[in-house]
């Protein structure tokens, strides 16, 4: 079951991520790569050099949750973003677009009313 939603934050790691890696490697990344708290409930997203494989990394209901997709043929497009920083942050929107194979980088968000 999907259990993420528009309640979430989501980071994308922005290098290439060996899929071999599993809970301990990926939350390593985030620790020393991000710096970040890979307990904080945000989802952090890695995807792999060739772009055919995707893991989400979440921390929920004390432990970690790990959603893995590869796709048989084809690649996830990513966003356009500057090499220098560590991490992208994608809404939920975005990553389902990803995730679905619809490119996100030319897309535009219209206005819409957002309770304060």
């Amino acid at each position: 079951m999907f259990a993420l939603g528009t309640s979430h934050r989501f980071e994308l790691y922005n290098h290439p991520t060996d899929m071999r890696k599993s809970f301990d490697s990926l939350r390593g990344l985030v620790i020393n790569d991000l710096d970040q708290n890979p307990d904080n409930g945000t989802v952090y997203i890695f995807i792999n050099k060739v772009r055919n494989k995707v893991k989400l990394l979440h921390w929920q209901s004390g432990g970690s949750i790990l959603y893995y997709k590869r796709l048989e043929s084809g690649t996830f497009e990513l966003p356009e973003y500057d090499d220098q920083v560590g991490s992208l942050r994608l809404s939920y929107t975005q990553l389902i677009l990803l995730i679905d194979g619809i490119t996100i980088t030319n897309l535009t968000r219209r206005k819409r009313y957002e309770k304060v």
